[in-house]
């Protein structure tokens, strides 16, 4: 049985005059991958935002597991929503194991510190991740994919109920793009809700098992890949011309972007 994780209702929220969303309604079941697209400017970040409690609705109210998300003590919070944002900054040289375990604060206990469960978390996850060679470098002085990587594994390492993702690929090469988005198919696959930001259409096809389409801070079009990422949707919101067809192997809306010199032949 499938249980409410999010329900957000006549949600609107602006940054001093600019609105930047207005009146967006949704609901998010347990075990949904959920992909959030939309051109820049949409709103996309300012819901992941919203849903995260880090900012607050103008209008309308936000619940997650049926209860206002400004009910909850921060710590709770913790426990069961973990949020990588766009920019992470990383002001002192932690290596990356003592970053990564910081991700265990909401459940450790303070009288005790952290003891070896929590480490070898943090060993275990780097494992999955496939950053066992990061081991002992300063974050700082990793590359911009690693650090990725490594700020997705605090997250992971949080063991969260719920995960929110703002392009958590975006600076990562195609195979590790793959090879991060299974590893999260996989946790979403044990129950994991994630919630994710993506630029990449093809992407959100192939691993979300809804797409959230926002254009003009509203909800264009939601639902499964084949129903939100037809020509007529894409084409709205963004702006362009693209040809949509099926991926041969995965039967996944293949968005294929068409040059305007193509346009007029």
């Amino acid at each position: 049985m499938t249980e409410l994780v999010y329900s957000a209702r006549n949600i609107s929220f602006a940054y001093g005059s600019l609105a930047v969303l207005h009146d967006v309604n949704m609901d998010v079941e347990s075990g949904q991958m959920v992909g959030i697209i939309g051109p820049n400017g949409a709103g996309k970040t300012t819901l992941l935002r919203l849903l995260s409690g880090y900012l607050l609705p103008g209008t309308g109210t936000v619940e997650l597991f049926g209860k206002d998300l400004r009910a909850y003590e921060k710590r709770r919070l913790a426990q069961l929503v973990a949020t990588l944002p766009q920019a992470v900054s990383t002001i002192f040289p932690y290596t990356t194991e003592e970053f990564i375990l910081m991700g265990r604060y909401p459940h450790f206990d303070k009288r005790l510190g952290y003891g070896r469960e929590e480490k070898d978390v943090v060993r275990e996850v780097m494992g999955r991740m496939g950053i066992d060679q990061l081991s002992g470098r300063i974050v700082n002085t990793l590359s911009e994919g690693e650090r990725q990587k490594v700020y997705l594994a605090q997250c992971i390492a949080q063991n969260p109920k719920v995960l929110l993702l703002d392009e958590p690929v975006s600076h990562l090469d195609i195979r590790h793009q793959m090879q991060t988005l299974e590893l999260l198919a996989g946790l979403n696959e044990k129950g994991l809700t994630i919630l994710m930001i993506l630029h990449d259409l093809n992407l959100a096809s192939e691993f979300c098992s809804r797409i959230l389409l926002l254009s003009q801070g509203k909800i264009s079009a939601d639902g499964p890949p084949a129903a939100t990422l037809t020509y007529q949707h894409i084409e709205g919101a963004y702006g362009t011309v693209v040809v949509v067809r099926e991926n041969p192997l995965s039967g996944k809306p293949l968005v294929l972007p068409v040059a305007s010199r193509y346009l007029n032949k």
